[in-house]
């Protein structure tokens, strides 16, 4: 299978570098800044779950390099999304690829497919902690990694069955979920959490529950995301809000979300795509959403990176 990862940040050149390392044909197409990073330093992987390193990367800077391609991995920040979607979209026309996006939220699933139509996207998301050194290496410092994809479309069949084969032979794990859109709405509703409180508090996990006052509010955001989900049509058990907020106590005390390591190191933050993202769907059922609307206010503006004061 030939597979483009478009975006080459922790999250696209982990998995890239997993399919890589199994043998499959993938390149990766990257601005020019991280090209030259990756044509000297080679692409490293620093893991739990197996180190890997390789020079011999193929790099496309240009529609033009972009050759054959079965499925595009689509691994950019939320807030490039628009940058990049007419450049998913022409190469969706040149090959006739699928494209498998493993953004936060949900927003983006919309905009893709109104872009390339319902067929070409796939279901999908990233669970792990990852972030690029100094030297453009992947750090990965959660135990292990997951990365779900599913079925939309029926035409989507065959792709997803590739997909799936590749389960046995990658240091990472790839599960294929046949209700996608409600693993992609527990996910959703996780990471709404984990980021907003962490990055709010701007402290580690470890801190959450260290009142019980910080775990309220924790609690309060997995319960308004799941009235979302509800809105949406996902219907969730109790059993399956208790499991999300559980959830939230589960890491290691030093372990941290991607926003809140974004936050520190005074780059942008997906705000407007997790917590955003929840009052764009409170606002369009008319429901009110007081704690994911309060910590936006807070994180909002970190939006685009380090303040200067």
């Amino acid at each position: 299978m030939n597979i483009l990862v478009l975006g080459a940040g922790a999250l696209g050149a982990y998995l890239g570098g997993r399919l890589l390392e199994a043998g499959q044909n993938v390149s990766f197409f990257v601005r020019q800044k991280r090209a030259a990073q990756l044509s000297i330093e080679g692409l490293k992987i620093n893991s739990p779950e197996g180190n890997f390193e390789s020079r011999d990367v193929t790099i496309c800077t240009s529609l033009d390099e972009v050759g054959n391609i079965d499925l595009v991995i689509l691994a950019v920040k939320g807030y490039h999304l628009d940058q990049v979607i007419q450049q998913v979209q022409t190469i969706v026309n040149q090959t006739g690829a699928f494209v498998l996006p493993l953004l936060n939220g949900m927003e983006h699933m919309e905009k893709l497919q109104h872009a390339i139509g319902n067929e070409k996207v796939l279901g999908g998301f990233a669970s792990i902690v990852a972030t690029l050194n100094e030297h453009g290496h992947v750090e990965h410092t959660s135990g292990s990694s997951t990365f779900k994809f599913g079925k939309l479309h029926e035409q989507q069949t065959e792709i997803c069955e590739k997909l799936e084969v590749l389960q046995s032979q990658v240091k990472t794990k790839l599960v294929r979920e046949e209700n996608i859109l409600k693993s992609m709405w527990k996910k959703y509703i996780f990471i709404t959490a984990f980021s907003g409180i962490t990055s709010a508090m701007q402290l580690p996990s470890g801190f959450i529950t260290s009142s019980e006052a910080t775990f309220a509010v924790a609690k309060k955001v997995v319960l308004e995301m799941a009235m979302l989900a509800g809105r949406e049509g996902i219907i969730l058990t109790e059993k399956e809000v208790e499991t999300a907020i559980n959830t939230l106590t589960g890491f290691k005390k030093e372990a941290t979300s991607s926003m809140h390591q974004d936050m520190r190191k005074g780059l942008p933050i997906e705000v407007e795509h997790l917590q955003g993202g929840a009052l764009h769907l409170a606002a369009k059922h008319h429901v009110a959403v007081p704690v994911i609307e309060t910590l936006y206010g807070i994180l909002k503006p970190y939006e685009n990176g380090r303040l200067n004061m």
